[in-house]
């Protein structure tokens, strides 16, 4: 089973890096680059740079709220 979580660990690492590199180079270095240049048709326009982590952000904190209100008030079983 260590092998499986080193290779899921491994995976979501790469993600993640290549999700911050992508955004990096879409926020900091793509406004410097000319409006025609090829590079362009690889990236979203720069509205989206704000409203996608925005709805993420708002998903995952209404997953987390969802999540603790289940918690919350599912009966607790008692001991025997």
């Amino acid at each position: 089973m260590e092998l499986a979580d080193r290779a899921v660990g491994l995976l979501l690492s790469v993600i993640s890096l290549s999700i911050f590199t992508y955004y990096t180079f879409w926020i900091v270095i793509l406004p410097f680059v000319d409006s025609d240049h090829f590079v362009h048709k690889y990236f979203l326009p720069q509205e989206y740079a704000i409203f996608i982590p925005v709805y993420a952000g708002v998903a995952l904190i209404c997953f987390l709220s969802i999540f603790i209100g289940y918690v919350m008030l599912k009966p607790k079983k008692k001991k025997a």
